[in-house]
């Protein structure tokens, strides 16, 4: 083994072969396919480590394949600009960019295996959830070289939690009494100095797997209307990118942060951050986010020691409104990342607490007063204008209001034939409409619906049994949706 150096935590580097690395490979690459970003990412720090180390070249090697579930021109479009994002970051760095968009399925094979075969080493992302941590195994079983896997999915390391916890409470306990070591250890902001020369990747490999055309890097509607993706997922106005996410994380601190408190659960005021599809994929870290809003805060570590008493306020010893978005952006979010990785089922009906399959079995024949088909939901054609709305706003934009999302997937729950049947439509709407499906923190949202990270509430009531229930009436009288139903019925 060859002994490296590096500054990136060790309970973040995840070992997944065992094959060496070799010390006169041609460079070191990045096998991008998670956080597609090129600051405050410890894998790509990783990789650039190595590089200095070995006094190789690195490759940074972003794919985008074509067969990848909920394949879409929405979600292409928005990887794709993050793309065109990273080659600008990197245009004048010692750095060989080398981006591929598949043209057609299976096109893209061997590809990888082309690039490793010339590896010092391989580093990839590790992201606990939808199909990329079985790929990134597969793959490491099959390459010759060694692969490491580097967490950088948020400010706790996946690693430093021996199990999933039932409540954010508990979580919160943890981050209470840990999460202030963990910001000793902070990824770079630019992790790419002082790197050996830049390569070429050879044409033999050029010409066989060409990057995209200019046409497609600019995402024109010919240029993906050619490619078999699901084309009735049609592009949203939201640009992605990590460009477009710092312009978005900038607005959201800079107008009107100090109302999010008070307004962010209000539909009518749209006060929410609109971050969670750049943290998604990768385009933002939640570091980068935090230091931020830090700096915004005027806040060290050393302001406080916080009490251990799971308390969701209070213990940042910053404004409101930040209290209030890092329990979001930390709390709620990191919890999902560290449950789907404890938890290999964690999209699964079977990993639901006890209790909450319990109350919905003894539930799950009572009749419903109305009762909708995948496409009736899918089509926003139910009974209930603002559910309806909803929907609408998830199909046209890409995104659902936070408060509403829990109104969305209960009514699911309560217009399904079975609780297993709602789940099965609520991943289904949500992974294919929404820029942050397919994520740990949307399994959170939808398996809360049913009862995961809640607890049983009273009275029992048909359907829902003990678990929580929301109508579209109290919703509409507990926050104004006048505007909202205005713009998305």
């Amino acid at each position: 083994m060859i002994g490296m150096r590096s500054a990136v935590p060790a309970d973040r580097v995840q070992l997944r072969n065992s094959s060496p690395p070799r010390a006169d490979g041609a460079w070191v690459v990045y096998w991008m396919v998670a956080q597609r970003r090129t600051s405050f990412n410890f894998a790509l720090q990783r990789a650039a480590d190595w590089a200095r180390h070995l006094g190789r070249p690195l490759l940074v090697f972003e794919p985008l394949r074509i067969d990848y579930p909920w394949a879409s021109a929405r979600l292409h479009r928005f990887i794709i600009d993050g793309m065109v994002a990273n080659h600008e970051a990197l245009d004048g760095a010692n750095v060989t960019y080398y981006p591929y968009i598949e043209p057609e399925r299976g096109h893209g094979r061997g590809l990888l295996s082309a690039l490793a075969d010339r590896a010092c080493l391989v580093v990839t992302d590790q992201f606990p959830t939808f199909f990329l941590p079985r790929m990134v195994e597969k793959v490491a079983a099959r390459l010759q070289v060694m692969v490491e896997a580097v967490d950088s999915n948020g400010l706790v390391p996946l690693a430093s939690t021996e199990r999933d916890m039932a409540t954010a409470y508990i979580f919160r306990r943890f981050l209470q009494k840990h999460l202030v070591d963990h910001l000793q250890d902070l990824p770079l902001e630019d992790p790419l100095l002082d790197l050996p020369p830049a390569t070429e990747v050879p044409s033999r490999i050029s010409k066989r797997w060409p990057p995209p055309s200019p046409e497609l890097l600019r995402a024109e509607p010919g240029a993906l209307a050619r490619l078999s993706i699901d084309q009735s997922v049609p592009v949203v106005p939201t640009r992605g990118g990590a460009t477009a996410g710092r312009a978005s994380l900038d607005d959201f601190l800079g107008n009107d942060f100090e109302g999010y408190a008070s307004q962010r659960n209000r539909p009518d005021a749209d006060a929410t951050s609109g971050l969670s599809p750049y943290l998604h994929f990768g385009h933002l870290s939640s570091h980068q986010v935090f230091l931020e809003l830090a700096a915004r805060e005027r806040w060290t570590p050393e302001q406080v020691v916080p009490p251990a008493n799971g308390r969701r306020s209070g213990w940042w010893d910053m404004s409101e409104s930040a209290e209030a978005f890092l329990d979001q952006c930390i709390t709620w979010r990191e919890l999902g990342f560290h449950f789907c990785h404890h938890r290999s089922d964690h999209d699964r009906y079977e990993s639901l607490p006890e209790w909450a399959q319990q109350t919905l079995a003894k539930h799950a024949r009572d009749p419903r007063e109305y009762s909708y088909s995948l496409e009736e939901f899918d089509g926003a054609a139910t009974h209930d204008r603002l559910w309806n709305a909803a929907q609408n706003q998830l199909r046209r934009e890409g995104r659902l209001h936070n408060y509403l999302r829990m109104l969305w997937g209960k009514k699911i729950l309560e217009w399904s034939s079975e609780p297993r049947e709602a789940l099965d439509i609520m991943i289904e709407l949500n992974n294919r409409y929404a820029l942050d499906g397919r994520d740990p923190n949307s399994y959170s949202g939808i398996f809360w619906v049913l009862g995961r990270h809640d607890r049983a509430w009273g009275p029992e009531r048909p359907v829902f049994g003990t678990v929580r229930y929301m109508s579209s009436a109290n919703t509409a009288r507990k926050v104004p949706v006048k505007r909202y139903l205005e713009r998305y019925s």
